[in-house]
């Protein structure tokens, strides 16, 4: 039976695609306030906690994301192929790359051609740097070639747009060493292993590192610990997956513990917030895998978040571009409370425009026409939501 290699919207997770549209909304909220802050605005009369939680704690976002990519890799590896020991190497890449590398491109070539024109925002110039263009050589081919993060933990930060893809550098790297790891061990316990170890060392490398914030958030060890999170869940959804009623629990109880973790921040539990975050996001996607779709008024209810998280990756790659842009027309100190609100649904608005038009016309096709020519057409078992989303993404 052939299958196309575009999946259909409606056979998507909407459980994990709200999940993902929560944690990319978590990421523009923290971007924006850090460059405009939230406070004195409307949004100023929400509890104390909540703004704060809004303006500082997005980076647990990045931490959802880890965690669900863990799961969805692991899990359409194991469906695709039968068994993690049995992943086709090429393949695999080929579906990474098809899917990485056709918008990240062209946000690495705006974000190099602005800033060696000199725009604020876009220029390595951040952190008190004076860097000149053709460090972007090393910038930019950092983020393709998966050290990004590594790269600032040696300089500091020193590009504003740039920066941020160092999430994307952990994640290359995830890409790049699991099906290695999975032909090399053979075997599932091996793995588990190595995904138990993963969460031990998470929290004792941010522990010793808690006073560095580059090394206690963006190293490599900082983050395998939530992706090993989600490829256990997904490890242990391949064997066991709970009841109709239990699915729906786990799905209240991970979503409840999300919320309190984010509310409560990192402060006093630099070591472990991170890793209880992961655990709570592996409750709610194993709830999820074993879930039917939402009833009528929750997906209205959801829609947009679900948007969101459908297109995630472009709004990732690009709102920084929106951001930066908007940071050269107006300064913080330009804002009053009264246009404050509006200039963050305005970058909210831009920044989901613009991911549109990357997924619709760039990222889409691309992805598209990049396996049909790559991959030869080969019979496949009929995907399941989990695994269509996971060859979509």
């Amino acid at each position: 039976m052939q299958t196309s290699l575009v999946p259909a919207p409606s056979a998507r997770n909407t459980h994990i695609d709200l999940l993902r549209g929560v944690a990319i909304f978590c990421v523009l909220i923290l971007h924006f306030s850090l460059s405009y802050g939230i406070r004195k605005s409307p949004l100023g009369l929400l509890p104390d906690g909540v703004i704060r939680a809004l303006a500082l704690h997005g980076n647990y976002g990045v931490t959802m994301f880890f965690v669900v990519s863990g799961f969805l890799i692991t899990d359409n590896a194991q469906r695709r192929w039968g068994a993690l020991s049995r992943i086709d190497l090429r393949e695999f890449y080929v579906l990474r790359l098809s899917r990485i590398m056709p918008p990240l491109l062209p946000a690495l070539a705006v974000i190099v051609i602005l800033g060696s024109l000199g725009l604020p925002s876009f220029s390595n110039s951040d952190g008190g740097h004076t860097l000149p263009p053709s460090h972007f050589l090393l910038g930019a081919g950092s983020v393709l070639t998966f050290w990004h993060n590594v790269l600032m933990q040696r300089e500091g930060y020193f590009n504003y747009c740039l920066n941020i893809y160092w999430s994307l550098s952990v994640e290359e790297m995830f890409y790049l060493l699991m099906p290695l790891l999975c032909l090399g061990l053979r075997r599932r316990s091996p793995l588990v292993l190595v995904c138990v170890a993963m969460l031990a060392i998470g929290p004792v490398y941010r522990f010793h590192h808690a006073d560095n914030e580059i090394y206690y958030m963006y190293g490599y060890l900082a983050c395998f610990d939530a992706i090993a999170m989600g490829c256990l869940a997904a490890m242990l959804a391949r064997v066991w997956l709970p009841a109709a009623g239990w699915a729906r629990a786990m799905r209240w109880l991970g979503a409840a513990a999300i919320a309190a973790i984010y509310l409560r921040g990192y402060d006093g539990i630099e070591a472990l917030g991170f890793s209880i975050m992961g655990l709570a996001v592996a409750v709610f996607l194993l709830g999820a895998a074993a879930a039917t779709a939402p009833g009528a008024l929750a997906m209205r209810l959801g829609a947009p978040l679900r948007w969101m998280g459908r297109h995630s990756y472009e709004l990732y790659l690009y709102h920084i571009i929106v951001l930066g842009l908007m940071r050269n027309v107006l300064v913080k100190a330009d804002l009053t409370y009264a246009t404050r609100l509006p200039w963050l649904l305005l970058f909210l608005t831009l920044s989901s425009l613009l991911a549109a038009l990357v997924a619709r016309h760039l990222a889409g096709p691309a992805n598209l026409a990049l396996r049909r020519r790559l991959l030869a057409p080969r019979a496949t078992a009929p995907l399941s939501g989990s695994r269509v989303q996971a060859e979509h993404e």
